[in-house]
């Protein structure tokens, strides 16, 4: 039974719109309206928010099978990806392009450099009734030409309830993990039983006409994380004007959610000298551009991941799987802390 256009926009979360031709249905993260931003300001920005990243497949099923067929378009400089496949919470397996043994020595540029090309597998569901949760790649635009079940099996799409809107650069689009369930957001959206809809682009800083757009829905809870590229590419008076400018526009659009905004992990370089200044002062002038915005919490990321470049997948900037579990460890307890105190 292969699942036809409005069954698989059912069971997708963290995808504003979708479209569908002749390849198959295509997921989108922005709106129009923020890619014709990205398109007139930077086309590198734009192609990196075309990928799927913070997307999932979530449904119930009594299925015993599903065919993933996908056609993936590199959107990145990342050129590997995987798609995860989980049955009751539990790892089943992946569709990916790469090897289990890959190594270090290809971790950033892997063996399987993409054009654009089709994959497939078929996967052993298990019987009886079932949830199954796919998390998309992160790096890659995954164009859906068909997703299979057993005919006439039961499909229910599953729904968290809550929404995480999630704003930030490299590390919340997902680099450098080699699995898309193991990103920091991802770890944070099951952990606070919400959908993910993640507005992360690489190399990204402060931009504040995408936080003056209002995407159609009412997030629970807001993350920004922003601050590593500005300190890197801008001075600091830029900073000041961009950052606070963001985070009243996401107030005034998002009124009632609370917005936490995290500041940069630690990278390798933090010693050099920048335009901004000292890196550590990327913190202090975020509390300060928070200053006067209601129910803004700024949460110190600097020591999230552990100050050893085995956490790294470059050695210097971007974590692995193992630096993104350290991340989402520290983070989900000062978030858990704080929504306690925000009911009491």
């Amino acid at each position: 039974m292969k699942l036809n256009f409005e069954q698989i926009k059912a069971i997708t979360t963290g995808a504003v719109r979708f479209e569908e031709d002749d390849n198959g249905i295509r997921l989108y993260r922005f709106t129009k309206e923020q890619e014709k931003l990205y398109e007139e300001a930077d086309i590198e920005f734009y192609n990196r928010s075309q990928s799927t990243a913070g997307m999932k497949f979530a449904f119930k099923t009594n299925s015993k099978s599903m065919v993933i067929k996908t056609t993936i378009v590199p959107r990145y400089c990342r050129r590997y990806f995987s798609f995860d496949v989980f049955v009751n919470g539990e790892l089943l397996g992946y569709l990916d392009n790469y090897a289990d043994d890959v190594s270090i020595d290809n971790y950033i540029d892997p063996k399987q450099r993409l054009s654009e090309d089709k994959f497939e597998k078929e996967f052993d569901l298990g019987e009886g009734m079932k949830s199954v949760q796919v998390y998309l790649p992160w790096a890659v635009q995954a164009v859906i030409e068909e997703i299979s079940l057993d005919d006439n099996a039961y499909v229910e799409p599953i729904k968290m309830g809550k929404t995480l809107l999630a704003f930030g650069d490299s590390i919340t689009h997902g680099m450098d993990a080699m699995r898309p369930s193991n990103r920091y957001v991802a770890k944070l959206a099951d952990f606070l039983g919400a959908d993910e809809v993640n507005k992360g682009i690489s190399g990204e800083c402060y931009f504040p006409p995408l936080a003056e757009t209002k995407d159609d829905l009412n997030p629970d809870y807001i993350t920004v994380a922003y601050g590593t590229n500005d300190w890197f590419k801008k001075g600091r008076d830029i900073f000041r004007v961009n950052s606070k400018a963001f985070y009243q526009a996401l107030r005034k659009n998002y009124p009632n959610a609370p917005i936490y905004a995290i500041t940069p992990i630690w990278r390798a370089d933090f010693q050099e000298e920048r335009e901004f200044g000292v890196f550590e002062d990327v913190e202090k002038e975020t509390r300060e551009a928070v200053k006067g915005i209601p129910n803004v919490t700024v949460i110190r990321g600097y020591d999230f991941v552990p100050q050893d470049t085995s956490y790294f997948a470059d050695s210097r900037l971007h974590p692995n799987d193992k630096g993104f579990e350290k991340y989402f460890e520290k983070l989900s307890k000062k978030i858990k802390r704080e929504e306690i105190k925000r009911r009491l």
